[in-house]
């Protein structure tokens, strides 16, 4: 495993080339922003989106406002304190090559007009890597291997992509590939992409067996290994004022603290939104609250910035990061080795059904409940050991693969336990676990309605679940809650009120049901939380969890449902490290969630699961002891206080 720096600056310079370059750059001013930012690492750029080299090159053309060589002044002026210097290299986008080889475009669509049409908008175009420009792109990475030697090479923009360019339809049809089927697209466009990272990093193996390597696509695909496997670690690129959103970050921190060879870090930005924002920034509370979420998931940080055209970096914005990278530099020693601990394994909907178009909406609702319920829990994909979770949940889809299916019926033949929704339990339209119930199929209706039969907030009622739901009939199970339709679907013939038909008493059906160690939900619990919100999913699930977890759940804590918690272990210093965190995200604008001001939570109580009693619990960094009380297996104590970030070490 490659071993990663904890503090790194991500440096966009995507410069036009009619402007002026690097005029202002100063060594010592470059020197200057990164110990105001606390910075240990920073990715510099040898070629951009618009194509330029920021250096002498015999087989690219150098920024033509440029007249030195900057990117060999920034690794310079690095190594001289000690930073780490990756190097970025655009390697999907070269805007400058467009109008020069059109046998080069990548063609979105079958049709030359559209794709004319694509050419005029005002952004950067993509280009296909089966074609020549592969071979241009890396001699651009052997020159700056030859010419650098640098730690570390960074290539953006990269991903399998289906081409309908002359060269790729014509490759397609040699190797016996229908072009009118999606999935041979889409099997020749993963062809493509594995040409491409074979080529590339093979470029820079021919001078280096240790720098680096990282293919940036924007999301790291649980179960899509041909594109984690060509990467010596993983960069989880992930702005949440950029698209991404607050969700983003701790679910691909799930997934990726599960692949034991790689080393990560999570990358959000300085920016209000999003990358090429010049003179946009966030709060610090934002960017504190961003980085300490990703190292209480496991990771290092990464923050975007991208340096003004003229070469001098923004004192401002090294003040901000600085403010952020100062409290993880004191956080380090209790970050360092660490591994988080899961009792909870989340069988990914994007691993299962192989897209994150179809998975990705039961996921989301998966991770938000166990975040706002606060288990700990990873997710994983077929290839995941089960053995050391006590819990696995399968959030909604059908048709699992037979590995997958014999997997999960292993799991709970040897005690483990399963909460289930939808499909998931079922093959071949019936239930492969025996959870007391013999499947009927999809109900017909929608909305239909829930009435629990344990304690939720609102009390004993029926509650809307927009939601497709799934009918069983009950033989040997438990029923916690039913189903109640609705009078009639909403239709043109008849319908009622401003949204849907209200319930119907008379047509009640079993809809959750626990059998031993195995609950099962015949709704879409998890997409439907993704998409609505609405509380009594959460009070299902959660409900579920404690009966079937209860005390054998590694920690408990008071924290609010915007609270979160992680615990990680530091073998090494034979300790764990409880991390609580805590911030609230407001709507700005359109669809920006930011962080602004933050508040403090006081007398947080918390349980934490130990084989002994420890020697000591603390508040770290600051060093103070904690009074605590160890009965039954747990350490109990009381956190008097957690602004946005606070660790407690139990020593062993």
């Amino acid at each position: 495993m490659h071993k990663l720096r904890k503090r790194q600056v991500h440096l966009d310079f995507h410069t036009n080339g009619t402007l002026t370059v690097g005029t202002e750059f100063s060594k010592e001013q470059f020197q200057a922003a990164l110990k105001a930012g606390h910075v240990d690492s920073i990715t510099v750029f040898s070629k951009c989106h618009h194509g330029y080299s920021y250096h002498p090159t015999e087989v690219n053309e150098m920024h033509p406002g440029l007249s030195f060589d900057l990117l060999g002044a920034q690794l310079e002026a690095c190594k001289e304190i000690g930073v780490r210097a990756p190097v970025y290299i655009s390697a999907g986008l070269d805007e400058k090559e467009i109008p020069r080889h059109p046998e080069w475009h990548h063609h979105w669509s079958p049709d030359p007009k559209e794709h004319e049409k694509e050419l005029q908008a005002v952004h950067f175009h993509f280009l296909c890597f089966n074609t020549d420009y592969l071979d241009f792109l890396c001699a651009q990475i052997e020159e700056v291997m030859q010419k650098y030697d640098p730690c570390g090479i960074f290539l953006d923009i990269v991903s399998p992509r289906v081409c309908y360019c002359d060269k790729c339809l014509a490759d397609m049809k040699a190797l016996g590939l229908d072009v009118e089927s999606e999935a041979d697209r889409k099997k020749f466009s993963m062809m493509t992409f594995e040409k491409y990272t074979a080529a590339t990093n093979a470029a820079v193996r021919k001078y280096s067996d240790t720098a680096t390597i990282f293919h940036n696509a924007g999301h790291i695909p649980k179960g899509g290994y041909s594109l984690i496997n060509c990467n010596t670690h993983l960069e989880l690129e992930s702005l949440p004022t950029g698209g991404w959103g607050y969700d983003h970050f701790p679910l691909s921190a799930a997934y990726v603290r599960t692949l034991k060879d790689y080393d990560f870090i999570g990358m959000t930005g300085k920016f209000h939104n999003t990358w090429g924002e010049f003179g946009g920034f966030k709060h610090p509370n934002a960017l504190i609250y961003e980085t300490s979420l990703s190292v209480a998931n496991g990771g290092g940080c990464s923050i975007g910035d991208q340096m003004h055209p003229l070469g001098e970096m923004n004192m401002a914005t090294y003040n901000l990061i600085g403010k952020a990278y100062s409290l993880i530099e004191q956080k380090e020693p209790w970050l360092n080795d660490a591994v988080n601990i899961a009792d909870i394994a989340v069988l990914s909907a994007e691993a299962v059904t192989g897209s994150r178009n179809l998975g990705e909406k039961s996921d989301v609702g998966a991770n938000r409940m166990l975040l706002e319920t606060h288990r700990l829990y990873n997710f994983v994909d077929a290839k995941a050991d089960l053995s050391s979770y006590k819990m696995l949940i399968l959030p909604d889809v059908g048709d699992l693969p037979d590995d997958i299916i014999k997997k999960v019926k292993n799991f709970a033949a040897n005690g483990g336990k399963i909460i289930a929704s939808g499909k998931s339990l079922v093959n071949d339209g019936r239930f492969y676990l025996d959870i007391g119930a013999e499947y009927r199929g999809e109900n017909e209706f929608y909305p239909t309605y829930f009435v629990p039969c344990f304690d939720t907030v609102d009390g004993t009622t029926q509650y809307v679940m927009k939601s497709k739901s799934y009918l069983f009939d009950a033989k040997d199970c438990d029923i916690v809650g039913c189903g109640q339709n609705p009078y009639f679907n909403r239709t043109l013939e008849h319908f009622c009120s401003h949204q849907h038909a209200p319930n119907n008493p008379d047509k009640q059906f079993p809809a959750v049901a626990v059998k031993g160690n195995i609950a099962y939900i015949g709704w879409d619990i998890f997409n439907a939380y993704a998409n609505e919100g609405h509380l009594i999913f959460k009070e299902i699930f959660a409900y579920l969890a404690e009966r079937l977890l209860g005390d054998e759940a590694s920690v408990k804590v008071s924290l609010p449902d915007r609270g979160i918690v992680t615990l990680t272990r530091q073998s090494g210093e034979n300790r764990m490290i409880l991390h609580l965190l805590f911030a609230h995200t407001t709507v700005r604008g359109r669809n920006t969630e930011v962080i602004e001001d933050t508040v403090p939570l006081y007398d947080i109580k918390c349980s934490v699961k130990a084989e002994k009693a420890p020697t000591a619990v603390t508040l770290e960094p600051q060093g103070e002891s904690l009074p605590f009380v160890f009965e039954n297996g747990n350490v109990s104590f009381t956190v008097p206080k957690v602004y946005i970030h606070q660790m407690v070490c139990i020593k062993e």
